[in-house]
Formats: C-alpha cells, structure tokens, sequence
C-alpha cells in the first residue's frame, strides 16, 4: 500500500483507493481491498475503523448516507441509514434547539451499523468479521490521535466527563482524554469488545438483542426516551439518488429527506454564469457563490423534505431561470442558513461529521458520510460498550410555528451529501464532506474549483472556503487577500476572516477521481482534518 501524506493527493493506482479523514481508517480500508475485498468491504471496514480512531465524529450509534457506483449494475444507488425519528420522542417537550444538544434526551435511533451491514450484505464479499477486524485490532492493540483529533478531544471531552448522571461512564471509556499527547498511544478496549461482538452476530445484536437491551435501559434510567421498539424499527433504505447536470457531469446526492438538493440547487443556479471567466478567488467569484448558496439554503429551509412534486418544480428550468434572475438582480445577500430561524450562535457549529471514499480495481464507487452529531454526539457512553450515543435529535426542528416541526415517526431531514458524479454514464468523481449544514455549502465550492477553473482534485480541496451563517455573515479562510474581503463587505456580505488558514469550519472532504477509459484513480484528502490517501498497487 502506499499512503499520501496528510492532506495530500495520489494519483496513478487502478488497484484502489481510500481517501478518509484519519491515516488508520484509510489503511483499514486499503487492507481488506488488497486482501481482495470490493469497495462495498472497504467502506465498512473504514467506517468501523474512523469509530475507534475518531469516536468525536462518527460510530456505530450514529447515522449517515452512502452513495455508490455500482459498477455490476451501472448504476448509482443511495443508502440511506438516517432512521424516522423516533416514535417515543416527545416533541411537544422542547421549543429549542439548545434543549436537545447533549445529554440522554438528545439520542436519536442508531442507524450507522444497520447501514454498515446493509452496504454488506447487498454488495460486500468478505466475510463480516474479516471485514470488521482492522478496527478491532485498532481498538485492542492502540493508535495515535491525529493532530485534529487530539485538539477535538482536549475541548470537548471535559464537558461530557463532568455531565451529571453520564460522566463517569464517558470517562471509562476515555481515560485518557485528560492526559492524551501528540505521539501517545490511546486503546479502547471496551469497544473493541463490542465490535468483536457485533463482528460475530451482525446487526441483530443492537437492534434486536442484548447490546439493544442495555443501551434502550441504560437511556430510560438516565432520563432518555428511546425504546427497544424504536431501536427493533431501524431499517436502512435503498433509494434512487437525486441528479442534475453540471458543467458536463451528473451529479447524484441522496434524495429527501435529506437535504442535499441545496448543493444541486446552488450548482444549477452557478451553471447559468460563466465562472470560468472569473478570477478565481476574486470578490466577483466569491460574491456570485456566496450568494447562490444562501438563495439555496432559504429554499432548502421553507421545506427541507419537499415531496417529489415540489422537488421536480424546485428544479425545474423554469423556477431555476427565475433564480438566476434573482442573482443577477442581487438577491441572496441576507438570510438563514440553518434551520426555520437561527439559534445558534455563529462559528459555534456543533456538526461534527466524517466523510471517506473508496474505489476498487472493479469500478465501484463509493462515498459515505457519517455521524454521530456533535462532538461526541450526546456525551452518553453505554457503560462497558465504548459506545457513543448520538444527539440527532438536536437536528429535529422543535420550534414552535416553524413548517418543519418534528414529529415523532416523520422522516428526520439531514444535511449530508455524499455525491457520486458520472461522466458519459460513468462513474468519475466521489466527493462528500463533514459539516453540519456546511456540507451543503462547501461541497458548492470545491465543485466550483475542480470543475469551473479546472483545479486538480487536491487543490480544489485544498482552495480557501467559506462558511456562511444566518443573517449576512460569511467567515472565509484568512488565505483568501484581505482586499477581497474588503470588497465583499462593500457588496452587502458581513465578511470576516476566519484565524486560521486551514479551517474546520469548513468541513474536511475526502475525494477520489476515477477517468472512465483508463481506470486510473486520483485521490484528495483534506489537510483541515488531517485526512488520508492509502492506494492499493496494481
């Protein structure tokens, strides 16, 4: 195997490819390939491995979409592992967000490992517990945080430690998270028991048995709602992926309830300009952007799971010609970007997500973005599992008056997007990224670089982002000159820069290129989240 520095690009391999947000998790993947295992095996061994090396950003107790190239059936198919909300959620509670960010109330149903089998067994090869074994030997034997990880860990890992009630159980399973440096070696040896487990039994294990048992007892004695009925429910489901033309691809996102047609939204508004004939990194590029991503998000927020009717009239060419006129006009200078109204303060996004992709030698595509909400998701540790609940329901909107209130059963709209783009009807490009309701955003803009100024993949990840918030703000990387900045406030936009070159805020995106007629792979990892290429030779 032959692994990309952090952050940085490999080109060449047609024997496959991980691009992931951690070194460990892309070596995981890469191994089972080597060991001659498809795309659909990795993506569950790198899902499982960024569990243990990266329990801030995603496990098995959290939920995700995957988008895939399926190169047997020449196809893309999405799998969706984002659960209803939970029939026992008690919406009429909570009138705000902030009630529902950490803590027993905030866990949502569990759909990552029902996703992770349901990939597996639709399309994988290898047995589940080969398959599940690198991130058990990882859990078991010990790893190194990266950088980012270790940041992620210092800042967060306290609040949860001393949260009443659950803290204690948090610290067991993270006893280090106090002491851990640069270089030290963190084990998770109750996890990698659960994983052993899992391994062995499947999914039936959470949903249906023991493990189920002690986490739905563990909530109720904490004050939590969620039930072995709702647990019992979870079920994965396979759906046709939402695509639109773009600059010369089709690029396929999961359909609502999620909500990624606000990046499909955005592109079709960008298509109608010629940014090519722009500056790259010019107050004109960015203000037109910049503007289309918000007019997409506040169509996006007035009804962010729009039935299959209003979806086709959303993208219609006639309601994308009016659109446009609206840019050209000025339009999409203020307004939210988050949900209904916006709560949250800007720059403190809680949406902490991880994103990988993967290809084989046989064609197959893959992108997966995962989750388990903030930080930690709810802070809740099962006792003696290593697992981390997630707080999805802080994505449930509980606003009073707002058209997207939650309902206990309804779909839980999320703001995640992992693409596969085609090219000719086949598969060239896998790209997703973290980020809370960012990815809709930073997705636009590196899709911009690669293919409007025609920056190779990495460099397109690498270009300075923006993160735009309620109201006017918009945070940009500091890399971007200050005299441009300059000029976008004097066009209307609340612009700052971010202190840092390299930011978080503006997600982590992992991507690999596939040309169509020679099979050669091109991968780009993130250098904002110490991501990773690792290719398989041949």
């Amino acid at each position: 195997m032959t692994a990309a520095a952090s952050g940085g690009g490999v080109t060449g391999s047609q024997g496959g490819m991980v691009a992931s947000a951690h070194r460990r998790a892309s070596e995981a993947g890469a191994a089972i390939l080597e060991g001659g295992g498809n795309a659909f095996d990795a993506a569950v061994a790198t899902a499982a491995a960024l569990n243990v090396v990266e329990p801030y950003m995603s496990g098995l107790a959290g939920m995700g979409f995957a988008t895939a190239w399926v190169a047997a059936e020449a196809r893309v198919r999405v799998l969706d592992f984002v659960p209803p909300i939970p029939r026992s959620f008690p919406a009429g509670r909570f009138t705000s967000r902030e009630q529902l960010l950490s803590g027993p109330a905030a866990v949502a149903s569990p759909g990552n490992l029902a996703g992770w089998c349901a990939l597996h067994q639709a399309y994988g090869r290898m047995p589940l517990r080969e398959v599940m074994a690198p991130a058990i030997a990882l859990a078991g034997q010990g790893f190194e945080f990266s950088g980012f990880g270790i940041e992620e860990m210092r800042a967060f890992a306290p609040a949860h430690a001393a949260a009443p009630g659950t803290g204690a159980d948090f610290t067991a399973a993270f006893p280090f998270h106090a002491t851990l440096q640069e270089g030290g070696t963190a084990r998770l040896p109750m996890l990698a028991a659960t994983l052993r487990q899992l391994a062995e039994e499947g999914a039936d294990a959470l949903y249906k048995g023991e493990l189920g048992a002690r986490i739905a007892g563990y909530l109720a004695a904490q004050g939590g709602t969620l039930t072995r009925d709702d647990l019992a429910a979870v079920a994965p489901v396979w759906r046709a992926p939402l695509a639109v033309p773009y600059r010369g691809l089709r690029i396929h996102v999961p359909p609502p309830p999620c909500e990624g047609f606000q990046v499909l939204l955005a592109l079709r508004l960008l298509e109608g300009f010629e940014l090519a004939a722009l500056a790259p990194l010019s107050a004109a590029h960015l203000d037109l952007v910049l503007r289309a991503i918000r007019l997409a998000a506040g169509i996006r927020i007035a009804d962010n799971n729009p039935d299959p009717a209003k979806l086709e009239r959303i993208l219609s060419e006639a309601n994308i010609a009016r659109l446009r006129e609206k840019l050209r006009a000025g339009d999409g200078l203020e307004g939210p970007t988050e949900q209904w109204t916006g709560e949250l303060p800007p720059g403190a996004d809680p949406g902490h997500t991880t994103s990988f992709s993967i290809a084989d030698r046989d064609g197959n595509l893959v992108c997966v973005t995962q989750s388990l909400g903030s930080v930690f998701g709810s802070g809740v540790v099962v006792p003696g599992t290593g697992v981390v609940l997630n707080n999805f329901l802080y994505w449930a909107d509980v606003q009073p008056g707002s058209p997207n209130r939650a309902r206990p059963g309804a779909p839980l709209a999320m703001c995640m997007s992992p693409s596969i783009s085609t090219r000719g009807g086949a598969a060239c490009l896998a790209l997703g990224t973290p980020g809370s309701y960012g990815i809709l955003q930073t997705q636009v803009q590196a899709m911009v670089s690669h293919l409007d100024f025609a920056l190779p993949l990495q460099a397109a990840i690498d270009a300075p982002r923006a993160r735009l918030w309620d109201g006017r703000l918009v945070e940009i990387e500091n890399r971007v000159d200050a005299e441009v900045i300059a000029q976008l406030r004097a066009r209307g936009h609340d612009a700052q820069a971010l202190p840092r070159p390299f930011s978080w805020r503006v997600g982590g995106m992992q991507a690999i290129a596939r040309d169509p007629g020679s099979g050669r792979l091109e991968g780009a990892a993130d250098p904002r989240r110490n991501g990773a290429v690792v290719a398989v030779p041949g």
